[in-house]
C-alpha cells in the first residue's frame, strides 16, 4: 500500500472504536485515483443498508422520466395519485392545499407535509422512536400516508425559504414512479439504474428473511429491524456496497442516468438541519465559515441516511465519496470520516 492508502485506511481503523462504531466501509475517487477500504465488522464487499441515500435512486428515476417526457417537475401530484391518497393530504388552517403540491415540492421537501417517520404522533412518539427502540414493524404506503394525514402540515406548499425533510415525500414519489411506468419501484431501479451501470450487489430490500445486509447498530446494540427495512421502499430501502455506490454516484453526476445539465437545476437550497440544506432531490453539505475558516473542506452534494450511509460529490475538488459507519445513533461520524478522507486525497 502507498503512504496515501495507508493514511486512508488509518482513518477507518481509528473510526472503529468498538463503542460507537463497530464497522465501516468507504470508497473515494478523485480523477485517476480510486480507493476502497473497510474496517471492523464490515468488509469492502459487504452489502449494507444505505437508508435515505436511497432517495438518490428515486431522484434519478424521476429525472429519467422527465427526460423521456413522461412527467414534468411542475406537474401536480394529483395527476398521478388516487383521490384516496390526495383527500385531506395537506390541510392547513382549515383549508385543503393538497391539489397545489407538485413533484418538485416532493423532491425539494417544500410541500409543507409532515414526516410519517419522524413526526410525533398523538402518543408523543414517532415511528423513528419506536424503531430505534427495537420495536420492528411493517407499514404499507397507505399507512404511511394515513400517518402523515394525522400530523399537521408545517406550511403551505412552495412557501419561500421553507423546507421540511419528510420521508413522506419520497413515499409519494415512489408511488408516482409506479403509476407512470406501470412497474414497481424495484423494477424501475433494476431496469433504469442497476442493470445499465452494472451494480452487482445493489437491490431493494423486500424479504425479511434476507440476512445479506449488515445488521444496523443503535449505540451498542444490534438493531435488527427487517420488517421496517422492507417498508421504507423508495424513501430508504436500498441495499448496496461501497463499490457499487461509488459507481452509482459517479453515474448520477456524470449524465449516465439522466441529462447532466439537470444537475444545475437541482441546486436550489433551503435549510433543513444544520449544516445540511435541501435541493431538489439532493442535499448540500457545507460547513459554515466558523467551522471551516480556511475553506479547506469543500462543499458536497449528494445524500445521506440515518444509518450513517452517504454518497456525495465535491464539484470543487472533483471528488466522489461513499460509505457507511452503520450506526443509527451517530450518523454524523460518517461526515467526519468523509472530511478526513477528502483531506488526505487532496493533500499535495
Amino acid at each position: 500500500m502507498t503512504e496515501k492508502e495507508n493514511s486512508l485506511q488509518a482513518v477507518l481503523d481509528k473510526t472503529v472504536d468498538g463503542k460507537k462504531i463497530f464497522g465501516t466501509s468507504f470508497a473515494i475517487k478523485k480523477e485517476g485515483f480510486t480507493w476502497f477500504g473497510a474496517s471492523g465488522n464490515i468488509s469492502i464487499e459487504q452489502p449494507y443498508f444505505i437508508a435515505s441515500t436511497t432517495k438518490l435512486f428515486t431522484t434519478a428515476i424521476i429525472l429519467h422520466l422527465k427526460s423521456k417526457g413522461k412527467l414534468t417537475l411542475d406537474d401536480q401530484i394529483s395527476k398521478y395519485l388516487d383521490k384516496s391518497v390526495m383527500k385531506g393530504l395537506h390541510i392547513y388552517n382549515g383549508k385543503d392545499y393538497s391539489e397545489e403540491i407538485t413533484i418538485k415540492h416532493l423532491l425539494a421537501h417544500t410541500s409543507g407535509l409532515a414526516d410519517y417517520f419522524q413526526g410525533k404522533g398523538a402518543n408523543g412518539n414517532s415511528l423513528e422512536d419506536d424503531i430505534k427502540n427495537g420495536n420492528d414493524e411493517f407499514w404499507t404506503f397507505e399507512q404511511a400516508i394515513e400517518r402523515t394525514k394525522a400530523l399537521k402540515p408545517l406550511f403551505l406548499p412552495g412557501t419561500k425559504n421553507k423546507a421540511n425533510y419528510a420521508d413522506t415525500h419520497f413515499q409519494l414519489l415512489g408511488k408516482i414512479i409506479a403509476v407512470v411506468t406501470d412497474k414497481s419501484y424495484s423494477d424501475n431501479c433494476d431496469q433504469l439504474i442497476i442493470k445499465p451501470i452494472n451494480l452487482s450487489k445493489t437491490y431493494l430490500y423486500k424479504d425479511t428473511t434476507d440476512k445479506t445486509p449488515k445488521t444496523l447498530y443503535h449505540k451498542a446494540k444490534a438493531l435488527d429491524i427487517p420488517k421496517a427495512m422492507t417498508s421504507f421502499g423508495s424513501d430508504g430501502g436500498m441495499v448496496s456496497t461501497s463499490t457499487d455506490m461509488l459507481t452509482f454516484i459517479v453515474a448520477f453526476f456524470s449524465g449516465k442516468l439522466f441529462p447532466k445539465e439537470y444537475i444545475n437545476d437541482l441546486q436550489e437550497w433551503n435549510k433543513i438541519f444544520f449544516p445540511m440544506k435541501s435541493g431538489i432531490g439532493i442535499h448540500l453539505f457545507k460547513l459554515p465559515w466558523i467551522f471551516n475558516p480556511t475553506g479547506g473542506v469543500p462543499y458536497f452534494i449528494g445524500h445521506s441516511g440515518l444509518s450513517g450511509a452517504l454518497a456525495y460529490y465535491s464539484p470543487k475538488k472533483n471528488i466522489f465519496v461513499v460509505g457507511t459507519v452503520n450506526q443509527v445513533a451517530h450518523p454524523d461520524i460518517s461526515f467526519r470520516t468523509m472530511i478526513k478522507l477528502t483531506q488526505i486525497v487532496t493533500k499535495k
